[in-house]
């Protein structure tokens, strides 16, 4: 089988290798996945895509008339695939739904505790010999109330690592896992409540038409004021302007993101030698309460071994003419 891999990160490649053992034909393309691009996929059997791939309805359909049959997402979400369109072209799609739950768990917590303790500060201050503790206090975590938006496989992994830390755990999820309240005493409320009640508040929900914005300018007013908003799921979930506004006023008192709804042609590339287009990340870059990763929370040996062996294994299936169990159409 030749695959075509968009979106091809230099960091990647050792477990790809490693995961196809020699057995397809790899084309690496470092570039996105897009209408102009997708021709660089023609004769492929199949292409394997990236989180800011572009799958819409117009570049399925461009694939398949390049040959292609197979789309295999090297991540968990896939709310960037047109799946009807690419199940009435016959497309086959699938995703790779846990690689590492503790990998972006533990960057949760990461950013909670560097936006805390004022690390980043702290650490420039000491590299300019300054040791000065003043505007270094934090808070401690122990007795804090944190609302877990989204209490699935990863948002479980952070609700055991902040019951460590002697958090009392709000949760919000459609489908209620009652294993997290006897294990943690995870209490389920309503989005609200939540707002109302939390400390801090972390995302761990899909992005899809019901979650777009889930935070927005209506729900930041409904937080406690000083709060800490933690984005490690998707970029689209928060309202970044309206996030602006809440800094702006002192409602969010800390704000940590390892994604951002524009992130695409951002991320995963280099542009310290270049002029930032982007007015609105502009802006977040400018407070000092605020703490920006580029993506990076699955970014562990583990969670790359993972997502490459899965994404192997979905294209041998197809390969092989068995369906994978990941299988999205």
């Amino acid at each position: 089988m030749k695959i075509t891999l968009f979106s091809a990160n230099q960091f990647e490649r050792k477990y790809i290798e490693q995961a196809n053992a020699g057995r397809h034909e790899l084309l690496y393309v470092p570039t996105y996945l897009t209408p102009e691009t997708a021709i660089l996929a023609k004769d492929s059997d199949a292409v394997a895509i990236f989180v800011n791939d572009n799958g819409s309805a117009e570049v399925l359909q461009q694939l398949h008339e390049y040959g292609v049959r197979y789309v295999a997402c090297r991540s968990a979400g896939f709310n960037h695939v047109d799946l009807q369109v690419a199940e009435e072209l016959g497309l086959k799609v699938a995703n790779v739904p846990e690689y590492s739950p503790y990998s972006v768990a533990e960057h949760t917590v990461a950013l909670m505790l560097a936006l805390n303790r004022k690390l980043v500060k702290a650490h420039s201050r000491v590299r300019d010999l300054n040791f000065s503790l003043e505007g270094l206090t934090g808070f401690d975590m122990h007795g804090k109330t944190v609302g877990i938006i989204g209490a699935g496989i990863i948002g479980g992994k952070v609700a055991k690592i902040l019951n460590g830390f002697g958090c009392h755990l709000l949760g919000f999820d459609l489908h209620p896992n009652e294993e997290l309240t006897e294990r943690y005493g995870m209490e389920y409320t309503d989005l609200d409540e939540l707002c109302r009640r939390s400390d801090i508040i972390t995302l761990h929900a899909p992005l899809n038409k019901h979650t777009h914005h889930l935070v927005n300018r209506e729900r930041i007013g409904k937080m406690k004021k000083g709060v800490m908003l933690i984005n490690t799921s998707r970029g689209g979930l928060v309202d970044t302007v309206a996030v602006i506004d809440g800094l702006k006023k002192g409602y969010i008192a800390y704000l940590g993101l390892d994604v951002y709804e524009e992130e695409k042609g951002l991320f995963f590339e280099d542009h310290s030698d270049g002029i930032l287009q982007d007015d609105v990340i502009a802006r977040l870059l400018t407070f000092p309460n605020v703490l920006i990763t580029s993506h990076q929370a699955f970014l562990t040996d583990s969670a790359l071994k993972n997502i490459a062996d899965t994404t192997f294994y979905n294209l041998n299936c197809w390969v092989d003419g068995t369906k994978s169990k990941y299988e999205l159409t």
